[in-house]
C-alpha cells in the first residue's frame, strides 16, 4: 500500500476516533443492567428447570461477551475521553469478566504493534509457527503445538487456563501500578464470588455462573482466533512488515448476524480497529460503511469462518495458512 494512500486512509477514519460519553454510558446501562437481571433470572430459575436456567445463561453469556468489549475499549482509552474514566470502567468491567486491566492493556497494546510480525510473536497473540520452524522443531515442541492447535484444546481448556489463572499472575517486569491492579482485580473477584456463594450457595453460583464463564470465555478465544486465522491472511518480516497492510490483511470483517454483531460489540469489523484502535466499537460499523478501502478486505461468516479451525501453520512461501496434512515432516 503506498504512503500516499495510508495517509488518506488514516485521513478518513480519523473523524471518528472520538468517543461520545452519551453513547459510551447508553452502552453501560444497555450492557450490564441486562447482564444483572439475566443472572438473577437465570438463578430464581433453578426451582423450575435446569433447561431454563441453562438456557438464561447462555443469553447472559452474550452480554457478559459485550461487557468484555467494554474493556476492550477502555484498555484502548476509546470508550471515554477521560483516561481515568476508561481506568476505573475498565477495571470494574475487568472484575466481571476476570481480566486485569492494567496487565491486558499492556499486553494488548503489544499485539496491536506487531500483529502479523513474524520477528515479534510471543506476546497477547496466539502460538503459531511457520511452515519451516514446525519441520525443525522436536518432537516435543510439535507434540506442544498439536495439542495447543487443537479445538478442544483451545476452546476447552483455553478459557479456563487463560481466565482463572494465567489471569491472576503478574507478567515479568511489570511495574508497580500494573502488579497493583492485578491484585485490586482478584482481591475484587474472590470478594464478588465469595459473597454470591455466601448469599446463594456454591452449587447455585456454579449452576448459574458456570456456563456464563465458559461460554463467554470459548465467544472470546473464537472471536480472536478467527479473526486473525484465515487462509489469505497477513505475515511478514520485521524488515518488510507494515501496520496497515497487517490491519486491514491480516485482521478479517467478521460478517454476522445484526443480534450477534450487537451482542459482540461491533468486534467483528476487526481491520477497522487495527487500524485504528482508537474508534470507539459503536463507531466500528460507520467507518467500514464510509471507507471505501475497507470495505474491500477478507470478509468471513459464520460458515465461513468454521473453515479457520484446520488451519495450524503459517506458509512463509505461499503466504497462507494450511493444514497438518499439507506438509510433509
Amino acid at each position: 500500500m503506498e504512503k500516499q494512500n495510508v495517509k488518506h486512509l488514516r485521513k478518513q477514519v480519523s473523524p471518528y476516533e472520538k468517543s461520545d460519553t452519551k453513547d459510551s454510558v447508553r452502552q453501560l446501562i444497555n450492557t450490564i443492567v441486562p447482564f444483572i437481571l439475566l443472572w438473577v433470572l437465570a438463578y430464581q430459575s433453578l426451582s423450575i428447570s435446569y433447561l431454563l436456567t441453562f438456557a438464561l445463561s447462555v443469553v447472559a453469556a452474550g452480554f457478559l461477551t459485550r461487557i468484555f468489549i467494554i474493556f476492550h475499549d477502555c484498555c484502548h482509552h476509546s470508550f471515554f475521553k477521560n483516561r481515568l474514566a476508561n481506568k476505573i470502567i475498565g477495571t470494574m468491567t475487568g472484575v466481571l469478566t476476570m481480566f486485569p486491566y492494567s496487565q491486558w492493556q499492556h499486553s494488548h497494546s503489544v499485539h496491536h504493534a506487531t500483529s502479523g510480525n513474524l520477528d515479534k510473536r510471543g506476546t497477547g497473540d496466539l502460538w503459531m509457527l511457520t511452515v519451516d520452524e514446525y519441520v525443525a522443531a522436536s518432537f516435543w515442541v510439535r507434540l506442544s503445538y498439536r495439542l495447543y492447535r487443537n479445538p478442544l484444546v483451545m476452546f476447552g481448556l483455553g478459557p479456563i487456563y487463560v481466565f482463572l489463572i494465567t489471569n491472576r499472575f503478574n507478567r515479568k517486569g511489570a511495574r508497580w501500578k500494573e502488579r497493583i491492579n492485578t491484585y485490586i482485580t482478584n482481591v475484587s473477584i474472590f470478594a464478588l464470588v465469595g459473597l454470591l456463594c455466601w448469599a446463594i450457595g456454591w452449587e447455585a453460583f456454579l449452576l448459574v455462573h458456570g456456563p456464563i464463564f465458559f461460554i463467554a470465555g470459548v465467544v472470546g478465544i473464537w472471536l480472536f482466533y478467527v479473526q486473525h486465522t484465515f487462509e489469505d491472511s497477513y505475515f511478514e518480516e520485521d524488515k518488510t512488515w507494515e501496520y496497515v497492510k497487517a490491519a486491514v490483511e491480516g485482521s478479517s470483517y467478521y460478517k454476522l448476524p445484526k443480534f450477534l454483531q450487537w451482542l459482540t460489540g461491533n468486534i467483528g469489523f476487526h481491520h477497522v480497529h487495527h487500524l485504528s484502535p482508537r474508534v470507539p466499537n459503536y463507531k466500528l460499523e460507520a467507518v467500514h460503511n464510509n471507507t471505501l478501502p475497507l470495505q474491500h478486505v477478507p470478509t468471513i461468516t459464520l460458515a465461513t469462518s468454521l473453515s479457520s479451525l484446520k488451519f495450524r501453520l503459517w506458509d512463509e512461501q505461499n503466504k497462507k495458512f494450511v493444514t497438518f496434512k499439507d506438509i510433509k515432516a
